[in-house]
């Protein structure tokens, strides 16, 4: 497998970034994971790099150009053209580059990397469960997709140590927020509904199109929720909308709006949504 690199096509297994790289120390950069579509391009690449650019200026980093990112996934895409990338997955990594051992950037240059890998589908339907941690609304990293992913990390091996398939989180309000890799969505009375962005969820490309094309109402409930909820389901770039079929030890039937909504994706997402 191939990768781009700082404008270069290396070897994926190839040792290819500085030893001093600030992604690596200490998690200083932002990234974005795309799934490939069955023409070999990747999903939604504009609403994609558009988030990236706001995730790498939330950290206080120039965002890079977006069309310079375009190439250098179209170029990774071609590099790897032999792969089975029926479910496959493009990565596109942003850090500020080499720096000290500490907090304190470097002068940079950045390093922008995108690999590409074969994917697999998901299960049919989820289980989740909720961890022992809220998500903190209130960190400077909210709202931004950043290499710090420990803490998902942690909560989702939680989450599989149980059997489940995902950790759903509330925030420090109590409220439902979202999961480790995923938006989280209930169906109330034949209602979907999603969190707000001032829950401290990601704003997931998957959810943009999914509260763009579905009726759906944006609004934070207690976490509690999810004990009475008439239905739930996951969504993300690789999964798309994945109903929910158990939270924690309580099963959930996968009724007909989260089947409306899921067959409205798999329609809606062959269509040109870039932007």
């Amino acid at each position: 497998m191939k990768a781009w690199l700082n404008g270069e096509i290396v070897d994926l297994d190839e040792p290819a970034i500085s030893l001093l790289d600030h992604g690596l120390t200490v998690g200083d950069g932002v990234f974005e994971t795309l799934r490939t579509t069955p023409d070999g391009d990747a999903f939604a690449l504009t609403r994609h790099v558009e988030r990236l650019r706001r995730s790498a200026a939330g950290l206080g980093l120039t965002p890079p150009d977006p069309d310079d990112i375009a190439v250098a996934v179209r170029a990774a895409l071609a590099a790897n053209v032999g792969l089975d990338l029926q479910h496959g997955r493009v990565r596109v990594t942003l850090t500020s580059g080499p720096g000290p051992l500490g907090s304190e950037r470097g002068p940079g240059p950045y390093t922008l990397v995108v690999t590409v890998q074969p994917g697999r589908p998901w299960p049919d339907t989820a289980a989740v469960g909720v961890p022992p941690w809220p998500r903190n609304e209130r960190s400077p990293l909210t709202g931004l997709k950043t290499t710090s992913y420990a803490e998902n990390a942690v909560m989702l091996a939680w989450a599989k140590e149980r059997q489940f398939e995902e950790a759903v989180m509330g925030n420090l309000a109590g409220d439902l927020c979202e999961g480790t890799g995923s938006n989280i969505f209930v169906v109330i009375d034949d209602q979907a509904f999603t969190p707000t962005l001032d829950s401290g969820c990601l704003n997931g490309i998957t959810r943009q199109l999914v509260i763009e094309w579905g009726d759906v109402i944006e609004r934070d409930f207690p976490l509690q929720i999810l004990e009475t909820a008439d239905e739930v389901f996951l969504t993300s770039s690789t999964r798309d909308v994945q109903p929910v079929d158990r939270v924690d030890g309580r099963q959930v039937p996968v009724g007909p709006v989260t089947t409306r909504l899921r067959q409205l994706f798999a329609e809606r997402s062959v269509e040109d949504v870039d932007p």
